[in-house]
């Protein structure tokens, strides 16, 4: 069975029950986790050692917490007041959980799913936006991944444009597939608004909503964005269900025959704010 999995967050004491409550077997059964695996839960060192001992019945996205905590790692950022993950930067091996996560990818296909974990931008179909996350996990995990951390931070460009290259480029490929959540009219992207779709600022719209969307009718599992709860439709699941602010962590079996959604209700690790 293959079941996708919304935002961790560190929250290892929900994966495990979570794991029990679908009866997961790492013989027979495959967990794909939609990033955000690290940060603001208790325990971000244990959830990557649970994964990591799971081998090929785990794959994992990254999110903009796994990001962050690699540029914090390298010093490019400071950590914020509210990072829990000083257990994997304080561990002797740091290192070896840094590359680890380092050579994780940012959009995969799994039992016919397109998962990512934010968004996909309006022009891309499914078959660009693996291309072009795949150019940029080549970059994360490459020798100059030090000197690309930095690049990769700013909200310019928010517009897709063929002719974009270099950071520009890879900046929007990393803002789209890990921070997305509304756009504007022209498929520009908003870095602003995290409510969910019931207080939907004037002139966005959610990006699966987007008219003209080129991956309409691909099945597309997504996390990151807590506040829209749980999606399930034909082809679209929405899955960070707040687990880390004390909603639940939420499993969907997708390979054929019966749709199966389990959920775990998760102790609050942090106060939600605005939009969280």
């Amino acid at each position: 069975m293959i079941h996708l999995v919304g935002d961790v967050q560190g929250c290892d004491e929900a994966l495990g029950r979570l794991l029990q409550a679908i009866g997961f077997s790492p013989s027979r059964d495959r967990l794909v986790l939609l990033g955000d695996l690290v940060n603001r839960g208790p325990a971000s060192l244990a959830v990557l050692q649970r994964l990591a001992a799971l081998g090929d019945a785990a794959g994992c996205l990254l999110g903009n917490h796994d990001l962050h905590l690699l540029a914090v790692a390298h010093g490019v950022r400071a950590p914020h007041r509210s990072d829990t993950f000083g257990d994997v930067l304080a561990t002797p091996a740091r290192q070896a959980w840094i590359d680890w996560l380092r050579r994780q990818p940012l959009a995969r296909v799994e039992a016919g799913w397109l998962c990512v974990h934010a968004g996909v931008l309006p022009p891309w179909d499914a078959a660009q936006t693996l291309a072009l996350a795949a150019e940029v996990q080549a970059l994360l995990a490459g020798p100059a991944l030090a000197e690309f951390l930095p690049l990769m931070y700013g909200n310019e460009p928010a517009r897709w444009d063929e002719a974009l290259q270099g950071p520009e480029r890879w900046r929007l490929v990393i803002n789209t597939l890990t921070r997305a959540r509304y756009c504007h009219a022209d498929g520009t992207l908003d870095f602003k608004a995290k409510e969910g779709t019931e207080r939907a600022p004037p002139g966005l719209r959610p990006w699966f909503e987007m008219p003209g969307r080129r991956t309409a009718g691909q099945p597309i599992a997504f996390g990151h964005w807590s506040t829209l709860g749980l999606i399930d439709r034909p082809d679209l699941l929405a899955l960070d269900t707040g687990c880390v602010w004390g909603g639940a962590l939420t499993a969907v079996r997708v390979d054929g025959g019966r749709r199966e959604v389990v959920q775990v209700p998760c102790p609050a690790a942090q106060q939600p704010g605005p939009g969280r």
